[in-house]
């Protein structure tokens, strides 16, 4: 692992505000996938989940599970001076980072960093960005792709590796073409918005869940690999030793089956922690016991 610099802005008066980047693996060959954490400053769970990553990302590469010729990144903060202060925007003006891309070098404070931002981003062949939500509600973690012609219906396709419980498709509206997921398609890049359950506040089992998803995902992709057929995962990425990649399903020792999978029974475990099916835990897709049907059972997507 290599830390380092992503972006640097000179600011009067105090020192510099760094945007820190680490890097697995060799960026001098295959740029195979960027990791961004909190754009905004009240993301103090996707911040954590980056946390989490660097540490489960260290450990593997140490392993020889990161194939030799492709590389990862994973910037968790993006916007420290909000995270110091646990502003959601930025303090000097209230403009939102994500709300800026994909920049400009001439630009506002907040459109200099995304432009700073999308000039390493870009050159990565595939962008999973940490969102949140900025409604209130209890919600699944999920994967959403912006539709924007055929890159997107590919990235679609591969968005199913991550072993979520549902991947969400939709159209952009006007505001989502100035967001790093929107900037990213442009430039060629497949970008995929993961959602954990929580913003201002650690979640630890939706942070693992995430975290997972995202090895998951990794390992589909051919970015991560059993090192010399040692199963050097443990089983919450699924896979034991010697066994072939399954995205979404975890491996034989009776760990829960994935989300949206049909288990034994032939029954559906919608919340993907291994409930036996018909009871009220099995029935809980969002995890808050709300009775199908109902308003709170409906909102998935806040």
């Amino acid at each position: 692992m290599k830390r380092g610099y992503v972006y640097r802005l000179e600011v009067p008066h105090r020192e510099p505000m760094s945007i820190r980047g680490y890097v697995f693996g060799d960026e001098q060959r295959e740029r195979s996938c960027a990791i961004v954490g909190a754009t905004r400053g009240n993301e103090a769970q996707q911040a954590y989940i980056c946390a989490k990553l660097v540490a489960r990302l260290t450990q593997l590469e140490l392993a020889g599970a990161l194939d030799p010729n492709k590389s990862i990144l994973v910037v968790p903060c993006v916007n420290p001076y909000s995270m110091n202060i646990r502003s959601r925007f930025w303090p000097a003006n209230g403009t939102d980072i994500n709300r800026m891309f994909p920049g400009d070098e001439h630009g506002r404070t907040t459109e200099r960093i995304a432009a700073g931002m999308m000039r390493v981003l870009r050159t990565y062949a595939m962008g999973i960005q940490l969102c949140s939500f900025h409604q209130p509600g209890d919600f699944l973690p999920h994967v959403r792709v912006t539709h924007q012609g055929s890159l997107s219906d590919e990235s679609l396709q591969l968005a199913v590796d991550f072993g979520l419980p549902y991947v969400m498709h939709r159209k952009p509206t006007h505001i989502d073409t100035t967001t790093l997921n929107y900037a990213w398609q442009a430039e060629g890049t497949h970008a995929f918005s993961l959602y954990s359950r929580a913003t201002d506040r650690l979640d630890e089992r939706s942070a693992r869940e995430v975290e997972d998803a995202t090895l998951r995902f990794l390992a589909a992709r051919g970015i991560l690999r059993p090192a010399d057929g040692e199963g050097c995962f443990d089983d919450a990425v699924g896979v034991a030793a010697g066994a072939p990649w399954a995205a979404g399903t975890r491996d034989a020792a009776g760990a829960p089956w994935a989300a949206g999978t049909r288990n034994e029974a032939g029954t559906r475990d919608a919340a993907g922690a291994g409930e036996e099916p018909g009871t009220p835990e099995a029935r809980d897709a969002a995890g808050a016991g709300e009775e199908p049907g109902t308003p709170e059972a409906r909102d998935a997507a806040g």
